[in-house]
C-alpha cells in the first residue's frame, strides 16, 4: 500500500529514516514525505497550510495512508483526515508500531502483548470520546464516532484480564529459567535497538543448527531466530545453546526502538525479563550509524536496562565489516563513556565472534569448584551421570568401594549435588 510520511520537529532538520524504515516493515511503499520545523499546532499538529500541502502530496502520489512520525491526539488525526481525500487513513507512529507487533506475534504471549498495548493506546481515545461527548448535546461530535462507557469498562477489564494472563506465563518462564540455571546453564541476554545484528550475531555464536534443521536439539531450545535487515523480525525470544566452554544459553529478544512511551515498553514487560533476569547481557550497536546516534542510543538502552537489571552489561559494537579502523577507533574513543572496554565484532563475517565468547566466559558469574566422595551404591552410577550433564566434570576417580569425582558449578548446582550425595549415604547407612 502506497503512504506518506509526515513528521514535525520543535528545532532542526527532521529525519525521517526510521519512521520510513518503519513503515516499509509494515508493508508499506513510502511514495512521499513532508516535514515542518514549528511548535505543535494544537488542532492539526502541523499549521494548517502544511496539512493542505500535505493533502495535495496525497493526492499526487495516490498515497491511501499518511504516517505521521509524531504521537497524534484523537482531535487531530480527525482535523488532518478532514483535509485528506476520501478514505485516506491517518495514523501516527505508535499506532504503526502496533501495526508491525501484530503482523509479527507469532506465540500466545506475544499476541498478548500486542493486545495490551493496542488496548492502552485506545483507552485515553476512549476517555477523550467520552469526555467531550459529555460536554456535547450530540453525541459522535467532530466525527469521532457515538461513544459508550461501557466500552471504556470493557478495555479496562480486558487489560486487566490479559495482565493476568501474562504474570501466569511470567511464572512459569521464571520457573523456566530457574531449571535451566539448576541443569548448569548460565543465561546470556542479547539487547539492544532494532537492526542492531543481535539475531546475527546470535547464529554466530549458538552451537546449534535451526530447530527445523535438526530435531534432536536440547529440548529447552526455542527455534532459530532469523536474521533479516528487517525491523522486529524477532518480537518473541528466541534461546539457543552457544558454543562455548560453559554451559551457555543466548536468548534473542525485541529490538528497542525510539521515543517509545511508557505505557508501550510496559506491555512487553514479560519480554524484558529475559534480559533484567539474565546472568549478563549483551548490549549490541550497529557501530556504524552515525556517533551521536549511538550515543542516544546508548543512554536510551541503559536508561530501560539499569532500571531493573543487575546483570553486568557488555557492550557489543557489532558491524564492523561497515567501517574502517580509524573510523572505529574514533568511536571507540567518543563512546568511551557510555561503552567501556567494548568488543567490536562484525555478526555478518563472525569477525571477533571467538573473543566475544571468551569475553562471556570471564564476565559470567564464577563457577564453585567441588569434589565429592562418593560411596559405591547403586545409585552412584546415576549421580555421576548427572554431575556430567550438570557440571563441568574435570575428573573421575574410582576405586573398589568409593568414587571421587572433582566438578565445577554454578553454587546452586553444587548445592543439588551435595544433597544427593547425602542421600546416597543415608541409602547406603540404611
Amino acid at each position: 500500500m502506497n503512504t506518506v510520511i509526515a513528521k514535525r520537529v520543535d528545532e532542526g532538520t527532521a529525519d525521517t529514516s526510521e519512521i520510513r524504515d518503519l513503515a516499509r516493515a509494515a508493508g508499506y511503499t513510502v511514495r512521499g514525505e513532508l516535514t515542518q520545523t514549528r511548535t505543535e499546532d494544537a488542532a492539526y499538529h502541523l499549521g494548517e497550510g502544511k496539512v493542505e500541502e500535505l493533502a495535495r502530496l496525497v493526492t499526487r502520489e495516490g498515497a491511501k495512508t499518511v504516517i505521521f512520525d509524531n504521537r497524534l491526539g484523537p482531535y487531530q488525526i480527525y482535523n488532518i483526515g478532514t483535509k485528506m481525500p476520501e478514505d485516506v487513513e491517518v495514523i501516527d507512529r505508535f499506532a504503526l508500531i502496533l501495526d508491525i507487533f501484530g503482523q509479527r506475534a507469532q506465540t500466545r504471549k506475544a499476541q498478548l502483548q500486542v493486545e495490551l498495548a493496542e488496548l492502552r493506546y485506545e483507552l485515553p481515545r476512549v476517555d477523550a470520546k467520552v469526555s467531550l461527548a459529555k460536554r456535547e448535546e450530540h453525541p459522535g461530535f467532530m466525527g469521532l464516532g457515538e461513544y459508550d462507557e461501557s466500552r471504556e469498562r470493557d478495555i479496562k477489564s480486558q487489560i486487566s484480564r490479559i495482565k493476568d494472563e501474562l504474570e501466569t506465563i511470567a511464572k512459569t518462564e521464571e520457573n523456566r529459567r530457574d531449571e535451566r540455571r539448576e541443569s548448569g546453564f548460565d543465561l546470556v541476554a542479547l539487547a539492544g535497538y532494532t537492526n542492531a545484528g543481535k539475531s546475527t550475531l546470535l547464529r554466530q555464536l549458538a552451537a546449534d543448527l535451526a530447530v527445523e534443521e535438526n530435531e534432536d536439539l536440547h529440548p529447552d531450545l526455542d527455534p532459530t531466530a532469523e536474521s533479516r535487515d528487517q525491523l522486529f523480525t524477532t518480537l518473541g525470544t528466541t534461546t539457543r545453546r552457544a558454543d562455548m566452554q560453559r554451559d551457555v544459553l543466548l536468548t534473542d529478544t525485541v529490538g528497542f526502538i525510539s521515543d517509545l512511551p511508557h505505557w508501550l515498553v510496559e506491555s512487553f514487560r514479560s519480554t524484558l525479563d529475559e534480559v533484567y533476569r539474565a546472568d549478563l547481557v549483551l548490549l549490541v550497536v550497529d557501530v556504524s550509524e552515525p556517533v551521536e546516534e549511538i550515543r542516544e542510543k546508548l543512554v536510551t538502552c541503559h536508561d530501560t536496562l539499569y532500571e531493573r537489571n543487575e546483570a553486568p552489561i557488555v557492550t557489543v559494537l557489532n558491524k564492523i565489516d561497515a567501517v574502517s579502523e580509524e573510523k572505529l577507533e574514533e568511536k571507540r574513543a567518543a563512546l568511551s563513556a557510555l561503552a567501556p572496554n567494548p568488543v567490536a565484532v562484525s555478526g555478518i563475517e563472525g569477525l571477533n565472534v571467538d573473543a566475544l565468547a571468551k569475553r562471556i566466559s570471564r564476565e559470567l558469574p564464577p563457577l564453585q569448584e567441588e569434589r565429592l566422595m562418593l560411596p559405591m551404591t547403586d545409585g552412584t552410577m546415576s549421580l555421576v551421570s548427572w554431575l556430567h550433564d550438570n557440571t563441568h566434570v574435570e575428573d573421575v576417580t574410582y576405586d573398589a568401594d568409593q568414587v571421587l569425582v572433582e566438578f565445577s558449578a554454578r553454587p546452586s548446582t553444587v548445592e543439588r549435588s551435595r544433597a544427593k550425595a547425602g542421600e546416597l549415604s543415608v541409602a547406603e547407612s540404611a
